[in-house]
């Protein structure tokens, strides 16, 4: 019987694309290359979500990293342009235990291709449980994707030693648009949420710092009525209090939110002259202004089904997360900024508001909608805050 065609590119690229990735610690997990030919280090996670491989990749925040996928079989429902979450893909590579060609009726282009295109590499073939496992032990590891077959493993161990890895970079302005645009409500949404001729009038205008946001985000503003203008994530705070915006919001993006200086310093001005909303990176720089710390957790959090609890009602959330680091409890002051959320995991801060100044904030994604539309309210939040401020 002659075999499959999916199964025969399989047996093909395991004989002749072989390829391994090589861990800091020198662990080394060998597979084959179903990406771009190109050898590539960066800081090794995992994420737990069983779908959304191109939302994943096309995320910003995702800048830096090994996107290790838990879910064993990844490559089915191919790649369209209507999950896209930004211009292009940003994490550094993808690896999988097993690849599969595309079958889904929703495909334009195969994730490899699309991989390659973008010039990114991956691997398939990898035990990803055993990876995972040594991830949740050790830590978060810098590792090396060698696909090119230039590298011997002794090589790969010593570059992912020496890369500089993600704390201390400011990741962000890497990310960030270069201009000042306005968001442009058109097929970005029609496409995605069949939305076109019921969308609500505008009637507050929002100023966006680009992190590294994700198009959800712009789109899930857009359909609560308001106007965004994107910014670069450097802009100084007088320049967008210059646009006289109803709000301003802070987004998800990628790296250290320390080494985010420009962005704690706006942020800082910003506070008590218009309302804010931070979401994940947002988040963190919000808290920073606000004097609080933040520290690195051992492996992060990285999928679409962390528990979060809303202390303001009791309910929890099914939420989607990406980030390395988080706020530190004792480094808030509790006379004036209050914990909201919780993450019912690992007991992290997931929110938080300010009990003076109209500005809230959160850790998670709730835009992403794995719950699918626990948290969406919080863009209702936002228009509220602004509402009861223009009263």
């Amino acid at each position: 019987m002659k075999a499959p065609h999916s199964q025969y590119w399989n047996w093909t690229a395991k004989r002749e694309k072989k390829a391994f990735l090589a861990l800091e610690d020198g662990s080394i997990f060998r597979g084959y290359s179903v990406g771009f030919s190109h050898d590539r280090v960066g800081e090794v996670v995992f994420n737990t979500g069983m779908t959304g491989y191109q939302e994943i990749l096309s995320d910003p925040s995702y800048s830096g990293q090994l996107v290790t996928l838990t879910y064993p079989e990844i490559g089915n429902t191919g790649i369209n342009q209507d999950d896209m979450e930004s211009r292009g893909m940003f994490a550094r590579g993808l690896i999988v235990h097993d690849y599969n060609k595309q079958s889904n009726w929703r495909a334009e282009e195969s994730l490899s291709s699309w991989l390659s295109r973008h010039e990114v590499p991956a691997i398939s073939g990898i035990d990803t449980r055993a990876l995972t496992i040594r991830l949740r032990e050790k830590g978060t590891l810098k590792g090396c994707l060698a696909v090119s077959g230039s590298l011997t493993e002794e090589e790969a161990v010593a570059l992912a030693q020496n890369w500089e890895g993600l704390d201390n970079q400011d990741y962000a302005a890497r990310v960030s648009c270069d201009k000042v645009q306005q968001w442009d409500v058109d097929g970005s949404i029609s496409r995605s949420w069949g939305i076109t001729e019921n969308l609500p009038a505008t009637d507050l205008q929002i100023v966006a710092y680009d992190f590294g946001i994700k198009w959800n985000i712009l789109r899930s503003l857009r359909i609560s009525g308001m106007a965004v203008t994107l910014v670069p994530a450097k802009t100084p705070a007088r320049d967008v209090l210059a646009m006289k915006p109803d709000g301003v919001f802070l987004s998800n993006g990628p790296g250290d939110p320390a080494a985010v200086t420009y962005a704690i310093a706006a942020a800082r001005e910003l506070i008590g002259k218009v309302p804010l909303m931070g979401i994940c990176l947002g988040h963190q720089i919000l808290a920073l202004a606000l004097g609080g710390k933040t520290s690195r957790l051992k492996f992060g959090h990285h999928g679409c089904n962390h528990p979060v609890k809303n202390l303001l009602t009791g309910r929890v959330e099914i939420t989607s997360q990406n980030h390395n680091f988080a706020l530190e409890h004792d480094s808030l002051d509790s006379t004036k900024i209050d914990i909201t959320h919780i993450n019912l995991n690992d007991q992290t801060i997931e929110g938080i508001s300010h009990r003076s100044e109209p500005l809230f904030s959160v850790q998670y994604h709730p835009e992403a909608c794995p719950g699918p539309h626990d948290p969406f309210y919080l863009f209702d939040r936002f228009r509220s805050l602004i509402e009861g401020i223009k009263v």
